[in-house]
């Protein structure tokens, strides 16, 4: 691996649940062996509460992050772009390696819903990221 860590990218809808899971728990889980960002395609307003709850359960805290655009300039940075959700619409095509997961968007669910997503994401960056 080289000096500087690769730049993983998730990406999701609204960048207020699944990418702000995921970019927060590859922080948690793997320190600075990797850089983590997270964007979407339509942002909503915040970070989804009961997300930013279940991150906290582990001493991590986004409820202060900003839901945020997917741009030209992020997909060209990334060294590696994780779709939260297969088939994403992007708004170029990235220069880094694509991975497409499948987690259902935790829109409306409350923190008790959400703790089994967070748990599958950490097990899915733990296997496709993390084992590299």
């Amino acid at each position: 691996m080289s000096s500087t860590a690769p730049t993983v990218l998730f990406i999701c809808q609204h960048n207020a649940g699944r990418s702000q899971l995921g970019a927060a728990l590859l922080d948690h889980l793997a320190g600075d062996r990797f850089t983590a960002t997270s964007a979407g395609l339509s942002p909503a307003g915040e970070v989804n509460p009961a997300v930013a709850a279940t991150v906290a359960e582990l001493g991590v805290d986004i409820s202060g992050n900003v839901p945020r655009a997917v741009t030209t300039a992020d997909l060209e940075d990334a060294d590696i772009v994780v779709l939260m959700k297969p088939g994403l619409a992007l708004p170029s095509t990235p220069r880094g390696e694509i991975l497409e997961w499948s987690f259902p968007n935790p829109e409306a669910w409350d923190t008790d819903a959400v703790r089994p997503l967070r748990d599958a994401v950490a097990a899915q960056i733990q296997t496709d990221l993390l084992s590299r």
